[in-house]
């Protein structure tokens, strides 16, 4: 089949999965493209690139998916350190290294798990071996089988239905069953909830605190103690991320909400908050006026989508709190107003506020076990900080949201310098960077990763000068390098758009957090200051 026709083919099934018309997908009030600006960007088919006055492609929708969040992951001893070094210091040959010793390290621990699990399985081929010879030896003596061997196990299904009564009965010679029994005997990682237990991300997922991780928080501390707290030195510390006792508190400083004078944070607190209430006293009942209707339905109709595999954002009092929040936001906002996407910006604060007033798992925990006053503050909190973030990146959700496609540009633009193989695969089975890395600009990566990732890198991004807006590029271009072998592994349209729709990660944790991070600080001072291989 022709390209044209895969093409064809895999939009027609995964669009027509999607409700509603191309706005649903970017926006209730805003059109995705406007062809002035992008008719340079969108291909007709195999002919040459179109100029300002040729028609461009009609829009392509993107398949809303949610992947499975429970994770488990290892963090080496050495990266946190690494990447801190990395921050503080801006020499270009020392920011090179040392993102070079994380990603070496990382590679270094992944070839030692790798010959680890040889050695496991190698073992467990041993013993197989060795049980089989000794049951053939019992059954040609006549000798009758022990219960251990034809009875221990319990019943466990085959890949045809059946049920063996032990594993020297299941089809030994059968490659895929062996890999299970194989699988099945190596040693477990700790399994990691969707987005954090008791323990840090900065932990192996145990909840009692290392001695570094201990020494780590103790640093935070004495930070945040002083009567200004040094927002550089912060700021220096948070790149590697933040324990999670003292995340809502940075958080709060590093967005610009909290002021760094100790004093005067009670009464900011105060004032900020009783302002936001105000705002829903003076305009919530607003919502449905015939002029804010269509804002409210589509708000209503998204927030029950955002992370469904959760059940703490499925209670209604929380999907009430993210209503009043985005629809606040909105109207306030006229120049863009609520864009789909906005929505899941608001869960990672809302989650990390949530862990001031709580100790046990967030996952399943009922809010309205909460103070009244607690939920107002962590409502009112969750806004500003989400306001603050999205003052930086406004032109991404304003009409045609020119800033999105800018980074599109950017991102095609950046990935063809760092890896041309990449890129012209790409090019060879017309994939464009719109297709795919839209949605990594309009939700910053949200949907490609586990929401306990997405906090780690939000530390990062904070800590970071225009985390969100400029250094998120190389992060989605160190994310799209990372997939290299997958992408060139891919040899027609429809499998490459389902695996960068679709990529592997959640199985991802602070370790693969780490590493992307380190690749997208030194992609940044490769290419931030040469104005030939990357233009801002």
């Amino acid at each position: 089949m022709s390209t044209d026709g895969n093409k064809k083919q895999f939009w027609k099934r995964n669009t027509a999965k999607v409700p509603g018309s191309i706005q649903h997908v970017y926006g209730a009030q805003h059109p995705p493209f406007d062809p002035l600006l992008h008719a340079n960007l969108i291909k007709v088919g195999n002919k040459p690139q179109i100029t300002l006055a040729g028609k461009p492609k009609k829009a392509t929708t993107f398949q809303e998916f949610e992947s499975i969040t429970s994770d488990a992951w290892d963090v080496g001893d050495d990266d946190d350190e690494l990447l801190a070094m990395a921050a503080q210091n801006l020499n270009i040959e020392v920011v090179m290294e040392t993102a070079n010793k994380v990603i070496e390290n990382h590679s270094k621990q992944q070839e030692k798990q790798r010959q680890d699990d040889a050695d496991a399985s190698e073992l467990e081929d041993r013993e197989e071996e060795e049980h089989e010879e000794e049951v053939e030896e019992q059954w040609e003596e006549g000798e009758e089988l022990t219960p251990e061997v034809s009875f221990a196990c319990e019943p466990s299904p085959l890949s045809d239905g059946r049920l063996v009564k032990s594993l020297s009965e299941a089809p030994i010679g059968s490659p895929k069953d062996a890999s299970l029994h194989r699988q099945q005997s190596l040693p477990h990682r700790p399994t990691i909830p969707m987005v954090a237990r008791i323990a840090d991300q900065n932990t192996s997922g145990t909840p009692a605190m290392t001695e570094r991780e201990a020494s780590r928080l103790d640093k935070f501390k004495q930070v945040l103690a002083g009567p200004n707290t040094d927002l550089e030195e912060l700021r220096k510390l948070s790149w590697s991320g933040i324990p999670r006792q003292v995340r809502p508190i940075t958080w709060k400083l590093l967005s610009g909400y909290l002021p760094a004078n100790t004093e005067r944070r009670e009464s900011t607190l105060q004032r900020k908050r009783q302002e936001y209430f105000g705002f829903i006293e003076q305009y919530y009942d607003s919502r449905n006026e015939e002029h804010h209707q269509d804002t409210y339905r589509q708000i209503h109709i998204d927030i029950p989508r955002t992370n469904p595999l959760i059940p703490l954002f499925q209670q209604a009092s929380v999907q009430e709190i993210f209503e009043r929040i985005l629809f606040i936001w909105a109207i306030r906002h006229p120049a863009s107003g609520y864009v789909q996407g906005i929505n899941d910006l608001v869960t990672p604060f809302f989650v990390v506020y949530v862990f001031e007033y709580i100790k046990e798992e967030v996952e399943n925990f009922d809010v309205s076990s909460l103070q009244e006053a607690a939920l107002r503050n962590i409502e009112a909190d969750s806004f500003w900080c989400m306001s603050k973030l999205l003052d930086g990146i406004q032109d991404n959700y304003t009409f045609a949201q020119p800033g999105i496609q800018r980074k599109v540009k950017a991102l095609e633009e950046l990935v063809s310098r760092i890896d041309e193989t990449v890129h012209v695969h790409m090019q060879q089975y017309e994939v464009e960077y719109l297709q795919f890395a839209f949605r990594w600009m309009n939700n910053l990566l949200m949907r490609e990763l586990p929401l306990r990732c997405t906090i780690r890198l939000w530390d990062t991004y904070q800590a970071e000068p225009e985390g969100f807006s400029h250094f998120h590029l190389y992060v989605c271009a160190a994310f799209l390098v990372r997939w290299r072998k997958e992408i060139l592994d891919e040899r027609d349209f429809q499998g490459l758009m389902i695996l960068l729709q679709n990529l592997p990660t959640m199985h991802w944790g602070n370790e693969e957090v780490s590493v992307l991070l380190a690749e997208a600080y030194r992609l940044k001072f490769a290419f931030a200051d040469a104005p030939n291989h990357y233009k801002r």
